[in-house]
């Protein structure tokens, strides 16, 4: 259940932290790259917009199918395999994949530690895994304002490390 926003700052920070600590090198991972593995943080969710377009807009009535293939550990693999596919032809775009994968596999980790389950097998078990720390812990309300306590962090980070202020 963390919100959209949550998934996307969790997976542009981890990339912009693996950026700036690890590779120590801007051109292999340009800020295009970590935006983009911020979008992949919500590609699992895309089954939300496509179920309400199948039933609202197109009246295709069909059952609740959320967290189910896009939530499954065969959707991030799907990324990682191209990523390895492009190692042969292209190594920017398989570090693109990688990355997209990362995002991806970074929500799936969310919502299977924070927010109740997931099917990590599915379509082949419909079993659910998932440690609902919020829940466990009693502080599923910090959900409301997570985004703005990482993003805050996020930023004091920026203008310590990089000095954004001198950009505003």
């Amino acid at each position: 259940m963390p919100q959209a926003v949550v998934h996307v700052l969790f997976a542009i920070i981890a990339i912009d932290l693996f950026r700036d600590y690890v590779i120590k090198n801007k051109r292999k991972i340009p800020l295009f790259f970590v935006f983009s593995g911020g979008i992949a943080g919500l590609l699992p969710d895309a089954d939300i917009p496509i179920y309400w377009l199948l039933n609202n807009l197109l009246g295709i009535q069909i059952e609740w199918f959320h967290r189910t293939i896009t939530h499954s550990l065969f959707f991030p693999l799907m990324f990682f395999i191209i990523a390895l596919l492009f190692l042969l032809i292209n190594k920017r775009y398989s570090i693109f994949f990688a990355i997209i994968t990362f995002g991806v596999s970074l929500h799936i980790f969310l919502d299977f530690a924070l927010a109740g389950y997931i099917m990590p097998f599915y379509p082949l078990s419909t079993a659910t895994y998932g440690l609902d720390l919020l829940s466990k812990l009693g502080i599923i309300s910090i959900m409301e304002g997570i985004d703005a306590i990482v993003l805050l962090l996020w930023l004091w980070h920026e203008e310590a490390k990089h000095k954004i202020s001198d950009f505003i």
